[in-house]
């Protein structure tokens, strides 16, 4: 398998295993039942849980735009060295955002997201240039 491919598969499972911390936080605040179900009125989860919600949400978003990338490159027939620290550089990124988010450094995560940013960038730049 191409490592480009590689880096999507890291990337997919990061991405999957990342609402487990914040779920587990839930079951602690809310209790199991009110987890499963629909609470009226639930308690705030932790801070550190809600920001890594909303980590989430942001890592979905963009593994679409990612995914994209490394399979049209992949269909395309292009791998190069550009394209293959695109995407270890991207599988870092975003778990350095992840963690940047989760513990509220914002400098580190504008810097990890616009890391993530340049990496989807320069994939398209390959393609775009064939």
């Amino acid at each position: 398998m191409k490592p480009e491919l590689v880096y999507l598969v890291w990337v997919t499972v990061f991405t999957a295993l990342i609402w487990l911390p914040y779920i587990l936080d839930r079951m602690a605040i809310w209790g199991l039942a009110d987890t499963v179900g629909y609470p009226e009125s639930p308690k705030p989860q932790t801070p550190w849980a809600r920001r890594m919600k909303s980590a989430h949400a942001n890592a979905v978003e963009n593994l679409v735009v990612f995914a994209t990338l490394v399979l049209v490159a992949n269909a395309a027939g292009i791998s190069n060295s550009t394209t293959v620290l695109a995407c270890s550089v991207y599988f870092w990124a975003r778990v350095v955002h992840l963690f940047a988010y989760t513990f509220a450094l914002p400098w580190i995560r504008t810097l990890s997201f616009a890391a993530g940013f340049a990496c989807q960038v320069a994939l398209a730049w390959q393609l775009l240039v064939r």
